[in-house]
């Protein structure tokens, strides 16, 4: 893996020459960059805040999937938490400004997130590929047919019900039922291969035509932020794949923690050890502004 000494000022230098030179722009993110932007789901403090009662119970992150909650606290927190980070957010600001990098760029987004910042921010909605699903939908639990609904009513059913002291739903009616067999429902993000990927396959199909159709020396540039090893399959190693099919590619992985590229693609790739939303705020700030730090 290559990850030579790392100079904030030469990196800066870099990716704006590599997004100046691009022919398109494909931007791949995993869960550091929405931690980034203020939704960490390891930050043990904003947890206490939105879920004082699962706390009380050793819980410590919003990282609940395969905990075994009985429906009304499972419910609850699904509730609060889509409610916190997918339907009662402005948009933000880090996204926003990402958004203006790459303004008069011909690019798509893919993301391993599920929470809807991308769109919230301007991007536009039918070139975001969400392949690990999307907090707005919910499904069957079996599921009877490859069918999602919408899940903002849901969870304004859920909050309507919901003891913020013991962090349940309090009415059973308001727990939900799939609308089409009445069974168990869940939402819609791939957990197991029970995940209803149907909304998704549209935009997967529209983001493979759009590579498949770039001549072979596109200079496509993959800005990647925030993919780690929790899925690699889902957005690391497909960038990776990526540069290697196109000879004229080039790779940015922004990453505090595994920055890391592979050596077989050389100076095609730059490994970048710092925080997206420092280095964003260089990177659509005016040239005559660059800070040489960028905090690791």
């Amino acid at each position: 893996m290559n990850q030579p000494t790392f100079d904030p000022a030469a990196a800066v230098g870099t990716i704006r020459t590599w997004l100046t030179e691009a022919d398109r722009v494909l931007i791949t993110a995993g869960a550091g960059l929405s931690a980034a932007a203020g939704y960490d789901y390891g930050d043990e403090d904003r947890f206490r805040e939105l879920f004082p009662a699962l706390h009380r119970h050793g819980l410590r992150s919003r990282y609940l999937v395969g905990v075994p909650l009985p429906p009304a606290l499972l419910w609850g927190y699904w509730a609060v938490h889509i409610d916190d980070i997918r339907f009662s957010t402005a948009p933000n600001p880090l996204y926003q400004r990402l958004r203006a990098l790459v303004d008069g760029k011909d690019h798509w987004v893919m993301t391993s997130n599920v929470d809807g910042l991308f769109a919230r921010a301007g991007f536009a909605s039918d070139r975001i590929f969400t392949p690990q699903g999307d907090y707005g939908r919910y499904q069957c639990s079996t599921p009877c047919a490859p069918t999602t609904w919408d899940s903002r009513p849901l969870v304004s059913q859920l909050l309507a019900a919901y003891d913020p002291a013991t962090g349940a739903v309090t009415d059973p009616d308001a727990l939900p039922r799939c609308p089409n067999c009445k069974g168990e429902a869940e939402i819609n993000v791939r957990i197991g291969p029970q995940f209803v990927d149907t909304p998704y396959l549209p935009a997967g199909h529209r983001l493979q035509d759009w590579l498949g159709t770039a001549p072979a020396d596109t200079r496509l540039l993959i800005l990647e932020f925030g993919a780690g090893f929790n899925t690699p399959g889902v957005i690391r190693w497909p960038g990776e794949h990526l540069t290697r099919h196109f000879p004229a590619a080039r790779l940015v992985r922004v990453n505090p923690d595994r920055p890391e590229t592979p050596t077989d693609l050389a100076d095609r790739a730059l490994p970048v050890p710092a925080d997206a939303d420092h280095l964003l705020d260089i990177l659509t700030a005016p040239h005559s502004a660059l800070d040489p730090t960028v905090a690791p």
